[in-house]
């Protein structure tokens, strides 16, 4: 058996593997203590744009900087695809990442690869082997392969004659133990060497699976310290060392368990990784978990369009993670680029007051007073999305924007029959079949393009995807002689929220400078505030 703890490179997904040396010195002396076999110490890769931490390249240079204790064999991962998409031939391109192991602090290299990446990596695996590494290849995303194609790569391994370790990889966080067992005899068709197993723990599976696996033969086993690993996470290497304590297994798991305790425990509530429902459904739905974890991390998303998301990439061949179908999931699903839109609500709302309801706390404490205003003054009332702390009775429109939103809300659609406001070309007729057939549906046109706010008689240009700036363009288009806001609170400092709700408001008083915008809830944007509570003059 090997236990192969990779926490400072699956961990740097949540932390751009940015760890505090602090950190990293008691992490390296608990690996030792616990006679763990193998440490990752990160990745190695060649430059990327923006900031990343150390471990993200774990150069030679920077490995001179660390006082690795003995005990374990160090390690660094490389993905088959940095290698692959080089503009400089393959040995060219090892021989820029790696120097001879003779030379260095590590002694084992592996390969993470995708299916249609294997064939290709057959030079990379030898050129390592040559460099005097043991090396290790994973299989990426294994679940659900059928079993000859896994069969077929394990050959390929077998071709090479110098691979040390064949991984498959949970990838995806959905397998079972039955599928670990398909995996392994399908590898073992070929591949009589050792085998390794890396899980991740979406389903809350990992440690059952990667034990199962042993059970059946594997003998190198991935884990990090507390989980902590894209997405999900791993399995736990605490847990795992508790497991395995109760056996005749070598291992001294105390000074991990104080590690978890001192470090890694404050860490995960800082960063949120592990297990919970939405890892859980996008594992159901083949999602890669990447995307969970940027919907999780972002605070401009809420649960709504967190769901809603989820729900759309469940549909979107999403194993493989892509920003722009994430984009797309957030955003809008996008049925049409071009922008179309009726006319319908030109001058709609000519000389009258407009009140958007938006969806901050402040809608539900001044549920009382929000209500009497509307009776009082009789605005016509838009409701960004559909708002349950506004009796249904006292609202003339909804405005949708947000396809995932509108995903998360479907089923309170279907029960409303109040006129709805969207940009038509945005959904597709699945997505309308969730209307109620009774509602009037009027196409108002959507576009967004980076600092323009403007509007016109059949659609609008927003320079960010806020449904907020889309229902001011129809208060605006709708000729409002005044347009009041509730339920506008803003968000922390710092949110990103924040600061994009503020751009939108200057692009609005740029484009309509007439002071015509009032919160008449408390507000921490930069517009006018009155009070619903005010006599009417």
């Amino acid at each position: 058996m090997m236990i192969l703890d990779c926490t400072l490179r699956d961990g740097g997904y949540y932390n751009s593997w940015d760890f505090d040396p602090n950190i990293v010195n008691s992490y390296l002396a608990s690996m030792s203590q616990a006679k763990v076999d193998f440490v990752e110490l990160g990745l190695r890769s060649f430059p990327k744009n923006g900031f990343l931490g150390p471990f993200a390249y774990t150069t030679e240079l920077f490995l001179e900087s660390l006082e690795l204790p003995d005990g374990p064999v160090y390690g660094v991962m490389v993905d088959a695809k940095t290698i692959l998409s080089a503009e400089i031939p393959v040995i060219e391109a090892i021989d820029k990442l790696f120097i001879n192991k003779v030379d260095s602090k590590i002694g084992l290299v592996r390969v993470a690869a995708h299916f249609n990446e294997v064939e290709a990596s057959g030079e990379i695996v030898k050129a390592l082997k040559e460099k005097g590494y043991i090396v290790g290849f994973n299989l990426m995303q294994a679940g659900g392969k059928p079993c000859d194609v896994i069969a077929e790569k394990a050959e390929l391994a077998v071709s090479w004659g110098c691979l040390d370790v064949l991984y498959f990889a949970d990838s995806l966080g959905n397998m079972d133990s039955d599928e670990v067992f398909r995996i392994i005899t399908a590898l073992r068709r070929h591949w009589d060497g050792e085998l390794g197993i890396h899980t991740h723990n979406n389903m809350g599976k990992a440690l059952d699976n990667t034990i199962a696996a042993h059970n059946k033969g594997v003998t190198w086993l991935d884990a990090t310290v507390t989980g902590m690993g894209r997405g999900a996470g791993n399995a736990q290497t605490e847990n795992l060392l508790a497991v395995l304590n109760k056996t005749n297994a070598p291992y001294a798991p105390k000074p991990v368990y104080d590690l978890v305790v001192r470090h890694f425990g404050l860490m995960q509530k800082e960063y949120g990784w592990g297990s919970n429902l939405l890892y859980f459904l996008g594992a159901q739905n083949d999602v890669h978990p990447t995307y969970v974890q940027n919907l999780l991390s972002d605070e401009r998303y809420g649960p709504d369009e967190i769901v809603g998301a989820i729900d759309y990439l469940s549909s979107a061949n999403a194993s493989s993670y892509d920003g722009k179908i994430l984009e797309q999931a957030l955003q809008l699903s996008a049925i049409s680029n071009e922008v179309g839109g009726s006319d319908t609500l030109l001058n709609a709302f000519s000389g009258r007051e407009v009140l958007i309801v938006g969806s901050g706390n402040s809608v539900n404490r001044y549920n009382s007073g929000i209500s009497d205003y509307i009776r009082d003054r009789k605005p016509v009332v838009l409701v960004i999305n559909l708002n349950g702390d506004i009796d249904e009775d006292l609202v003339d429109y909804i405005v949708i924007s947000h396809n995932s939103k509108f995903l998360a809300d479907k089923e309170k659609y279907q029960n409303s029959d109040k006129p709805i406001i969207l940009p038509r070309q945005r959904f597709s007729p699945e997505d309308m079949e969730v209307l109620n057939p009774y509602s009037e549906i009027i196409d108002y046109g959507l576009q967004v393009e980076s600092g323009i706010f403007d509007y016109s008689e059949t659609h609008c240009v927003i320079p960010l995807e806020l449904t907020a700036g889309y229902a001011l363009s129809i208060a605006l288009i709708g000729g409002a002689k005044a347009i009041s806001l509730v339920g506008f609170d803003g968000y922390d400092k710092g949110d990103k929220r924040q600061q994009e709700m503020i751009d939108l408001m200057m692009a609005v008083h740029d484009k309509h400078s007439d002071d015509i915008i009032l919160s008449l809830t408390p507000t921490t944007y930069p517009i006018s505030e009155g009070s619903i509570y005010a006599p009417s003059i």
